[in-house]
C-alpha cells in the first residue's frame, strides 16, 4: 500500500452515507456519478447480476422489498432473538448467535451489506478524485460496543479499505462544528439522532484538543423508529396491504414526514394504491407529533446522565449542537430546547456534520491538519475478576481513551499453576452482576500462595477496542488478547444496568465489604487457631478468654452475612492476637 494514498472520512449511517477528502486544507464531502454527495444505505439483490446500491437500490425498495436490504447498521454485532426491527427482508439466526440476513437463498453478515455500501462509496471517491483510494476513517455511534465495532472494521477491510481509525459519531461531528467556532474552555453537548441510532455527549475544547466528558445513547433509537411508528399507525386504517403496497405506503410517509418540517401538514397521493382505487390523505404536522413524541422523549434520560456524568448543569454548556436528519423535526428541536434550556446550534447541515468530522479526523492522521488532538471515552468501566468474586476495575467509565492500565496479581493458593483471567464489563462491584468479555489462562510456576506475581494490563485503542495482557513477571511468560467477542446486549440493558448500578449502589458496596472481610476471616482463623496450637499454653487465663470471645464474634458476623460488623470482628481479633503474634515471633527467633 501506498503511503501516500489519501485517508477518507466516512459517515457509515443507518439510512445514508457519506465520503470525504481533505482539499487545500479544507474538508470536502464528494458526490458520485449523479452529483449526489448523500448515498442510500440500501443494496437490493436482484434475481441475476450483480447487487444494486444506494439510489437504485433504495428504489427497488418499494418494487422488490423482501429482496431490499437497509438499516444493517442496526444488526451489526447482534445477537438472535435481540434483531426485532421491522424489516420487509428475513432475518436468521438462532438466539446468541450473530444475526444474518436472508436474501435469494443466500444468507449475508450485516457487515457484508455494510460493505457493499463501503465498496460504492470508495468507487465514487475514486473517480472524485481521480485515483485508488485504500485508507479510510469511518464513524460509529458513541455507544457501539466492541463487537459492533469490530463488525464495522471487518466491514471496512471487506470493501477494500485499510481502516486507520473507528471514531464516535458525536466526536467527528464535534469536529465539524467546532474547528473554527468554539473558543477556549468552552464545553458542547453533540445531540445526534439519526435514522437508527441515538447518541449525546459532552465534549470540552481545550487548547486544541477535544475531549469528551462524558457520552450516552442507544444503538436502537432513531428516525426508523418515528417511521415505523407513523406507518403503524397508518395500517390501523388500512388493512391486507400487499408487501408492495406496504412498501409505497412507507416510502410515501417518510417523504411525507420530511416535508412536515417546514409545512404544517402534507398530502400523500399514491395512485392504483390497491388495484385500481388510489390512495389520498392529509397528514398534519400535529398528527406526526402525536405519533413521534413517546420516541423522541426517549433521549431525555439520556441526556440527563450525560450531563450528570460530566458533572455539569445545562447552564455550564456554550453550545448544543444538532447531528442527523431527524433533528431537522420541530418537535426535536423542541424537546432539544427544553433539555437544555439554550437555543440548539443549527448552524451546520445535520445530515453531512459527522462525513465532515471524519474528514477532518482522516485529515488529522494525514497531518494535512494541524493543532487538533481528539480524545474519546469508554462508557463502561472494564475490569477483571479478584478473589470472592469482586469485580477490580483496571479502566474506570468515562476515561479517556486510547488509555492503557494495569495492576499486578498474585496467586490464592499454594501450588497454583495457573491463572483464569475473566474480563468483565460494567458498573457492579459483583463479577455476577456485570457482562463477561472473555476469559483465558496464564500458566506459571507453582509458588508457594502469595509469591507468584501476575501483571494484568488493558488497553483500549483509538478505535475503542479492548486488548488485554496478562505477563508471568517471573519468566516473561505472557498473553495477549484482543477482546473480539465483546457483551452483545441491547442498549436498553445497557442503560438497566447503569440505573441498576445506581440503585444498588449500598447493597453493592455492603456485599463488597462482606466479601473482602470474609477473605480476611478465612485467612485470620486458621492463622489464629495455629497459633493458639503453638504459642497459647503461654498466654493466660484472660488473654485466651478474650481471643476466644474476638473469635466466636468473627464467626458469629460471618453466619450473618454482615460486612461491617465483620470487618470491626476481624479488627478486634487482629488487636486481641498482638501478643499471641509476638510470642510467635520470639519462639521463631529462639528456633533459628
Amino acid at each position: 500500500m501506498s503511503s501516500t494514498s489519501p485517508i477518507v472520512g466516512i459517515d457509515l449511517g443507518t439510512t445514508n452515507s457519506l465520503i470525504g477528502a481533505m482539499d487545500a486544507g479544507f474538508p470536502i464531502l464528494l458526490a458520485d456519478a449523479e452529483d449526489e454527495r448523500l448515498t442510500p444505505s440500501v443494496v437490493h439483490f436482484p434475481s441475476t447480476g450483480e447487487p444494486l446500491v444506494g439510489r437504485a437500490a433504495a428504489r427497488m425498495r418499494a418494487l422488490d422489498p423482501a429482496n431490499t436490504v437497509y438499516s444493517a447498521k442496526r444488526l451489526i454485532g447482534r445477537r438472535g432473538g435481540e434483531a426485532t426491527d421491522d424489516v420487509s427482508y428475513a432475518l436468521v439466526g438462532e438466539r446468541g448467535a450473530a444475526v444474518r440476513v436472508q436474501v435469494r437463498g443466500r444468507e449475508y453478515a450485516p457487515e457484508e451489506i455494510s460493505a457493499l455500501v463501503l465498496k460504492k462509496l470508495r468507487a465514487d471517491a475514486g473517480r472524485a478524485l481521480g485515483g485508488e483510494v485504500t485508507r479510510a476513517v469511518i464513524t460509529v455511534p458513541a455507544y457501539f460496543n466492541d463487537a459492533q465495532r469490530q463488525a464495522t472494521k471487518r466491514a471496512g477491510e471487506l470493501a477494500g479499505f485499510t481502516v486507520e481509525r473507528i471514531v464516535n459519531e458525536p466526536t467527528a461531528a464535534a469536529l465539524a462544528y467546532g474547528l473554527d467556532k468554539l473558543g477556549d474552555r468552552s464545553k458542547v453537548a453533540v445531540f445526534d439522532l439519526g435514522g437508527g441510532t441515538f447518541d449525546i455527549s459532552i465534549l470540552e475544547l481545550n487548547q486544541g484538543v477535544f475531549q469528551v466528558l462524558s457520552t450516552n445513547g442507544d444503538t436502537r433509537l432513531g428516525g426508523d423508529d418515528i417511521d415505523a411508528a407513523l406507518i403503524a399507525d397508518f395500517r390501523l386504517r388500512i388493512s391486507d396491504l400487499v408487501p408492495e403496497a406496504d412498501a409505497r405506503l412507507r416510502e410515501a410517509l417518510v417523504a411525507a414526514k420530511h416535508r412536515l418540517s417546514f409545512e404544517d401538514e402534507t398530502r400523500i397521493e399514491l395512485p392504483f394504491f390497491t388495484g385500481a382505487e388510489s390512495l389520498v390523505r392529509t397528514l398534519t404536522r400535529a398528527e406526526l407529533e402525536r405519533v413521534a413524541r413517546p420516541i423522541v422523549e426517549r433521549t431525555r434520560a439520556h441526556c440527563l446522565r450525560a450531563l450528570h456524568d460530566a458533572k455539569l448543569s445545562p447552564a455550564d454548556l456554550d453550545e448544543v449542537i444538532l447531528v442527523g436528519g431527524q433533528t431537522r423535526m420541530p418537535l426535536v428541536r423542541d424537546f432539544v430546547r427544553a433539555i437544555f434550556q439554550r437555543e440548539p446550534n443549527v448552524s451546520q447541515n445535520p445530515d453531512e456534520a459527522v462525513a465532515l468530522g471524519a474528514t477532518i479526523q482522516a485529515g488529522i492522521l494525514s497531518g494535512a491538519v494541524q493543532n487538533v488532538v481528539l480524545l474519546d471515552v469508554t462508557p463502561l468501566s472494564l475490569g477483571i475478576e479478584t478473589f470472592g468474586g469482586l469485580m477490580n476495575v483496571i479502566i474506570p467509565r468515562n476515561s479517556t481513551i486510547p488509555i492503557k492500565a494495569g495492576e499486578m496479581f498474585t496467586n490464592a493458593v499454594a501450588g497454583q499453576r495457573a491463572m483464569l483471567i475473566k474480563v468483565v464489563q460494567g458498573e457492579r462491584e459483583l463479577v455476577r452482576d456485570n457482562w463477561p468479555l472473555g476469559e483465558f489462562e496464564l500458566e506459571f510456576e507453582p509458588a508457594p500462595k502469595g509469591h507468584a506475581r501476575v501483571g494484568v494490563q488493558f488497553e483500549i485503542d483509538a478505535s475503542g477496542i479492548l486488548h488485554v495482557l496478562a505477563r508471568d513477571t517471573k519468566t516473561g511468560a505472557q498473553k495477549v488478547v484482543e477482546m473480539t467477542s465483546a457483551v452483545d446486549v441491547s442498549d436498553e440493558a445497557v442503560e438497566k444496568m447503569l440505573e441498576e448500578s445506581l440503585e444498588h449502589a449500598f447493597e453493592d458496596m455492603s456485599d463488597r465489604v462482606f466479601v473482602e472481610a470474609k477473605l480476611k476471616s478465612d485467612e485470620l482463623l486458621p492463622a489464629v487457631r495455629q497459633a493458639l496450637a503453638q504459642a497459647g499454653p503461654e498466654l493466660d487465663t484472660d488473654e485466651l478468654a478474650l481471643i476466644a470471645q474476638r473469635v466466636a464474634e468473627v464467626e458469629a458476623a460471618l453466619a450473618a452475612g454482615a460486612g461491617q460488623p465483620l470487618k470491626r470482628a476481624n479488627t478486634a481479633l487482629d488487636e486481641a492476637t498482638q501478643r499471641l503474634a509476638t510470642l510467635l515471633i520470639e519462639r521463631a527467633l529462639r528456633v533459628s
